[in-house]
């Protein structure tokens, strides 16, 4: 097979992709009917509508404990007139649930009732015909509906079909899907040890993670065993699972216009290709197409990517087969913490952290890129940026498809500043102690929470600003930055910062003059970041032009990255904290201890929420789990330094 790279002819707006998944992609024949036990039947569709066989209750049934009447027998009864009843022969005791007995109709209340010895009662107060009597079919008649076809079998209906005497609940089976992970860089993370993954390589998790939305969505899926970029192979599978019994097939990687992408040619030239790539972003590469009557889809690799196929183009599909309808995610309105930039011509997914400040809620950008995996796990929406639109200016608000729910949302605290790795021990006690909280933390620099703090946009910031005049941390900035407002300064750490070096320190760097030699990279931390102001300072100190630093406009947002590209041969070296290179087992060289405190306006601190995260600061819990990270200090952690 001669390798040639593919071109994108005529990308589809998503909306015209989704329209022809809706009209021109097959669905083949209906994955059938089977009978399943009721109480296994949670989750499943009805195939057929479910009549009744029982009415429920199926006889007449006391609804509360007393005495069965003929409610015409206590007419007249008052208190000025009471009536006597003779047990046995006007009036026979019941509990609640037992049969009414011939001739009665009603219950009086045992608390209506006062004995006159044990055979006889007195009443004063008339009960009316069926009082306090669950009637047959009172809930359940016969016959009747009890839910229609392609309903969605809930626990609460197995009680309703049991109750009314439908033991076997019959179903829709499973659509069968075939996922094909395809790649000669993939790794099998299930039969080989991870000392043997090489740069290069990538774990194959595309196809758990897909058959898992695959079954969540009510369908059942094979795995095949990884295939090598091979159009002859791929295209054997490919024919050979289009005639066995799938409903539905997805080759997962090589949809792209790399030359070893094969998805495209494979369906083109077995079937049909209607759609390769949609104008969206991630999610561009997808395939869109047919085999005989079976939906094929070429899904990319990387993991966004395919999320954001599978969700727009695969679930349609799968929803057509079970015969459910589309269902729209809850919108909110939100405002972005910051300018967005986004690409004309491109509708964007831009997953977001949400939490709600005051009346607002407030949204933070994840990281854009369709490989980072957690931007999705950590997303609490997404905003959809049109294609005509070259992103979100500065106070505009956008909408936002919410990906957990409101309410927990609102319970969400959010910190915009500084990276600190005690933030993750931060919210991993707090959901602990406290599950209905979460800790929402953002990373862009310590000057980057104060002007959050000043836009209203966060709860609180992390900040480290060293001041250089007299050595403070944060107070001058506040000062400046933040006059007039009402603030609390609380120290959560302090921790050491230096430079982050190989195993062995291998250009033998002692200090921050040293990263002028030619043959050291450097990594450094964006502007406005506590950590970039801190190496600036001792630039200055040291008469060194940063411009002589190899590498000193290569940045980094978080010290957690700064200590991967170290172990990764990326860089030699880079500025961060002791924990960093403790996490990633590199070697510190020490710089500075240094203060890292939260900044929270006062509006917020006296919140329930802010309370309580407080009170796990200074929780010796959160102390021990901070300092076994290792190069910190909780000696003055919680304390108010403001």
């Amino acid at each position: 097979m001669n390798k040639r790279r593919n071109v994108y002819l005529n990308m589809k707006p998503l909306e015209e992709a989704r329209e022809i998944v809706r009209s021109q992609v097959p669905v083949g024949d209906a994955p059938g009917t089977e009978e399943i036990p009721v109480p296994e039947a949670v989750g499943r569709i009805l195939a057929e509508p479910v009549f009744a066989r029982l009415s429920a209750p199926h006889f007449n049934a006391a609804a509360m404990d007393g005495v069965a009447v003929e409610a015409a027998s206590t007419f007249g009864a008052s208190a000025a007139r009471p009536i006597e009843l003779e047990i046995g022969r006007d009036a026979i005791y019941v509990n609640t649930g037992h049969v009414m007995p011939g001739g009665t109709d009603a219950v009086i209340m045992i608390e209506q009732i006062h004995a006159l010895g044990e055979s006889r009662i007195e009443i004063d107060k008339p009960v009316f015909p069926w009082q306090h009597v669950r009637k047959v079919g009172e809930d359940i008649v016969a016959t009747e509906l009890l839910f229609p076809q392609n309903h969605i079998i809930t626990p609460y209906c197995v009680g309703a079909l049991l109750t009314g005497g439908i033991f076997k609940a019959p179903v829709k089976k499973k659509p069968k899907v075939l996922i094909i992970p395809t790649g000669s860089e993939l790794f099998d993370w299930r039969q080989q040890s991870l000392d043997k993954f090489k740069p290069g390589q990538v774990l194959e998790t595309n196809s758990f993670m897909l058959g898992s939305l695959v079954e969540k969505m009510g369908g059942q899926y094979d795995r095949h065993e990884m295939l090598a970029d091979d159009h002859d192979t791929i295209k054997q599978v490919v024919e050979a699972a289009v005639a066995d019994d799938y409903q539905l097939i997805l080759v997962l990687g090589g949809s792209s216009a790399g030359s070893e992408d094969y998805a495209k040619d494979v369906i083109f030239e077995l079937g049909n290709v209607l759609v390769h790539g949609v104008t969206i972003m991630p999610g561009k590469p997808v395939v869109i197409g047919s085999v005989g009557d079976k939906p094929v889809f070429g899904i990319p690799g990387y993991p966004v990517s395919a999320i954001i196929a599978f969700e727009q183009f695969v679930r349609p599909v799968l929803n057509r087969m079970l015969g459910q309808t589309e269902t729209s995610a809850s919108r909110v309105d939100v405002e972005p913490t910051r300018k967005i930039a986004s690409k004309l011509g491109v509708e964007e997914f831009l997953r977001v952290k949400l939490g709600q400040v005051g009346d607002r809620i407030v949204a933070t950008p994840l990281p854009r890129g369709a490989g980072c995996i957690t931007s999705i796990t950590e997303a609490d929406g997404v905003i959809r940026i049109p294609n005509h639109v070259e992103g979100i200016k500065d106070n505009e608000t956008a909408t936002a498809e919410l990906m957990r729910p409101l309410s927990s949302i609102k319970q969400t605290i959010v910190i915009v500043g500084s990276h600190d790795n005690t933030l993750d021990v931060l919210a991993d006690r707090i959901k602990v102690r406290y599950s209905h909280l979460t800790l929402s933390s953002s990373h862009v620099g310590s000057m980057g929470g104060l002007m959050a703090i000043k836009r209203g946009a966060c709860h609180l910031a992390g900040s480290h600003l060293l001041d250089t005049q007299d050595g403070s941390y944060n107070v001058s900035y506040i000062q400046k930055y933040l006059a007039g407002m009402d603030v609390r300064l609380v120290n959560l750490v302090y921790r050491d910062q230096g430079l982050i070096v190989q195993r062995g320190n291998p250009k033998h760097i002692n200090g921050i003059e040293d990263l002028t030699g030619q043959d050291i990279s450097f990594i450094n931390r964006q502007p406005g970041s506590g950590t970039r102001i801190l190496l600036d300072y001792h630039l200055g100190q040291l008469g060194i032009d940063p411009e002589q630093i190899p590498g000193y406009r290569h940045e980094e947002f978080t010290h957690m990255a700064v200590a991967v590209a170290v172990l990764s041969g990326t860089v030699d070296t880079g500025l961060g904290i002791y924990a960093a290179a403790k996490a990633l087992d590199l070697e510190f060289i020490p710089v500075v201890t240094e203060r890292y405190d939260l900044i929270i306006p006062e509006e917020h601190f006296q919140s329930e929420n802010i309370q309580l995260m407080l009170e796990i600061i200074n929780s010796s819990d959160f102390k021990k789990r901070a300092e076994k990270l290792g190069g910190y200090s909780t000696a003055k952690t919680g304390e108010i330094i403001l």
